[in-house]
């Protein structure tokens, strides 16, 4: 154990979620970057901290808030990603309950080392259980139209910047996310046993 995990908690071991006083679960999310930032902001297991992941070009700012669902583990081995509609930006570290209203489908092609093989690069959308612009929204079909079009090209444009290529292949209903939580759970407590 390093020095400075004995004063930090890690959020990677916080639990994907918590039931509320009715019962109803709330998906939890540690927040990475904030809307409107450049910064993309990621969690360093190893340090204990969050670091500057890379900065996205001059024009472009990321549209949502961006975190990650503690104890979990996607395909590619880092914990599920989630797009969080709330009112106003938050601080990467802040622990934001939220409802899920549906999952991006998406692919990425290219990587560090150029492969020509699609991944999958799916997101979760979650709504935070506070926001009081968002509280409405139950589904991801709820969403303006133009939404999911301006994520893809938000999406193809980051990507394009890392020389990778990104496409939209769908989104599905909150049933759906939740089935990503949990199988994502499941591999993060396959990987701790």
């Amino acid at each position: 154990m390093s020095r400075l995990s004995k004063f930090l908690a890690n959020p990677l071991q916080i639990g994907a979620w918590a039931k509320d006083n009715d019962g109803k679960r709330r998906l939890r999310v540690v927040m990475a970057t904030a809307r409107g930032a450049r910064n993309e902001m990621a969690f360093d297991a190893v340090l204990g901290v969050f670091r500057l992941e890379r900065v996205l070009p001059e024009g472009m700012s990321f549209p949502y808030d961006v975190g990650f669902v503690p104890s979990t583990r996607a395909e590619g081995g880092a914990p599920l990603r989630a797009l969080v509609l709330m009112d106003e930006p938050a601080p990467a570290g802040t622990l934001v309950e939220c409802q899920p209203i549906g999952v991006v489908l998406g692919e990425r092609q290219g990587e560090r080392h150029k492969s020509k093989k699609w991944i999958r690069d799916d997101r979760l959308v979650a709504v935070a259980i506070a926001s009081l612009e968002h509280g409405g929204l139950k589904h991801i079909d709820d969403l303006d139209p133009g939404l999911l079009g301006a994520l893809d090209k938000f999406f193809a444009a980051t990507h394009a910047a890392d020389e990778t290529r990104f496409r939209l292949v769908g989104s599905r209903g909150p049933g759906k996310a939740w089935r990503f939580v949990e199988r994502a759970a499941r591999n993060w407590r396959k990987r701790s046993d």
